[in-house]
């Protein structure tokens, strides 16, 4: 049986003592675990991760980083420098946080400002402000295709230095890279742990995320305008993923978005969805989209069905605005087990369906657009879904999109979703993103746009799929 991880036993195969009655020290005399020839402790993996985890739960949630960096350093001696690299609202650029000017001390948590440091922290921030192009380094190739990636030239490493990169997701949620400098490579082993390392630490940002506004700094290239603070910050979140689907979405222009709008729940047999083309423009059109998806999410979570939902939001928005201004929304739930979608087409976003290498607009009977008249009633339609279907929804400020060419139109949304067939549902939305600003020759979009990709994997052991011929048809919902 095999001892690694364990501590030195005796020949009676207790635990090993000094003369003193003490556990044996290593040979530094430091009271750490043995380590092996590079340096590296010889504790068990699982009793590493979760020390890791315990001091995360215990951390403030404005010093995770701090934190982190500190067990890891005391987890692992081969660790030199560890900082935490998030995603910018483009999510074409990682930005490194800047460190706290209060660091861990090294037998606590608690955070003390050492003498002398505070000039050298603040200069250490300016230096790391830089983005990092997602496309164009192995942070980025973390990032994107989610495994650790190593590199011996590391930004700013020393000589004999490796330079690791872990993705940090959460429940399929891309949130940025942890960046570790250490002085030897991993094992395989090892590179295991830092993987689960990478989604303890997303789990962690996840519940930290709304208690600070140090991550939400860190993301910011530019300033959000206030229209854009709202949208971004009614978002469920940016991407989500089980054994049963996948799920993202994109908002842009990601700095100054103003009506447009998605929105998920997850529950445990469907996933209800809407996408919304708000209107006007600035801080109208969110305060517009604000109270639809509020109205929405209120009628869901008081039990209401599809129709009711519908018509709930209909009738706030309504009184709201008496008729003047009101939303475009595809209001939708899908059975997760059978793949059956019950859909409200309540204005202009469109749904395209891709099977295989065919990509196909799903009919649906457009009804009235949620806050233009009182007391509408609103029908759900359905359509079914094969496994490994794809279905990417988006607004007008997509498929109706004009530059000095014309009209981006359906043909070109098509064929955009065609040749991002191969792509995870994570980096379509984006891929379609870019195809539309290289569309208007790499200006900004005149019209909000958002792009939703939802792939759906039947579950394992779930219903057989609905026959191909049922697969589109438009009827409505009993």
């Amino acid at each position: 049986m095999s001892t690694h991880g364990r501590p030195a036993r005796d020949e009676q195969g207790r635990p090993a003592r000094d003369e003193h009655g003490r556990p044996a020290r290593d040979e530094q005399g430091q009271g750490r675990p043995a380590g092996d020839e590079q340096g590296r402790p010889t504790g068990g993996g699982g009793r590493r991760t979760a020390r890791v985890e315990r001091a995360l739960r215990a951390a403030p949630a404005y010093a995770l980083p701090e934190v982190l960096a500190a067990t890891l350093s005391r987890e692992y001696p081969a660790v030199s420098a560890a900082r935490l690299l998030v995603c910018d609202y483009h999510s074409r650029a990682l930005m490194a946080v800047a460190p706290l000017l209060a660091l861990p001390h090294p037998d606590s948590l608690a955070l003390t400002v050492p003498d002398g440091d505070v000039a050298a922290a603040e200069e250490v921030a300016e230096d790391i402000a830089e983005a990092i192009g997602i496309r164009q380094s192995p942070a980025g190739r973390s990032f994107v295709n989610g495994r650790v990636v190593s590199s011996s030239e590391g930004d700013g490493a020393g000589a004999g230095e490796t330079t690791t990169y872990i993705p940090v997701r959460a429940r399929g949620e891309r949130i940025g890279v942890l960046e570790i400098g250490s002085s030897a490579p991993w094992s395989a082993d090892e590179v295991g742990e830092l993987a689960e390392i990478g989604e303890l630490v997303g789990s962690a940002l996840k519940v930290a995320w709304n208690r600070t506004d140090r991550y939400e700094r860190a993301r910011r290239r530019h300033r959000l305008t206030l229209a854009a603070e709202l949208q971004w910050q009614l978002l469920p979140g940016h991407a989500h993923a089980d054994d049963s689907f996948s799920l993202a979405g994109h908002l842009e222009p990601a700095y100054s978005i103003g009506g447009d709008n998605f929105d998920w729940s997850v529950e445990h047999d469907h996933l209800a969805l809407t996408v919304t083309n708000g209107s006007g423009t600035g801080i109208s059109a969110a305060l517009l989209t604000s109270l639809t998806v509020g109205a929405l999410r209120n009628a869901r979570r008081s039990g209401a069905d599809l129709g009711e939902q519908a018509s709930l939001a209909n009738d706030m928005v309504h009184v709201r605005h008496g008729g003047r201004e009101f939303t475009e929304t595809l209001v939708m739930r899908i059975d997760l087990a059978e793949g059956v979608v019950h859909v409200i087409d309540a204005g202009s976003p469109r749904i395209l369906l891709l099977r295989g290498a065919e990509v196909t607009a799903v009919p649906l009977e457009q009804q009235m657009p949620l806050g233009m008249f009182p007391d509408t009633e609103y029908r759900p339609q359905r359509f079914s879904l094969e496994p490994g279907d794809r279905l990417v929804i988006v607004s007008d400020g997509v498929f109706a999109a004009r530059a000095p060419a014309g009209e981006y139109g359906t043909h070109q949304l098509e064929q955009a979703t065609r040749r991002s067939r191969l792509q995870p549902a994570a980096e379509v939305p984006l891929t379609v993103i870019d195809e539309l600003i290289e569309f208007h020759e790499g200006d900004d979009l005149a019209d909000d746009a958002v792009v939703v990709c939802f792939d759906w994997h039947r579950p394992p052991g779930g219903a057989s799929p609905v026959p191909p011929h049922v697969a589109l048809h438009g009827e409505s919902a009993v």
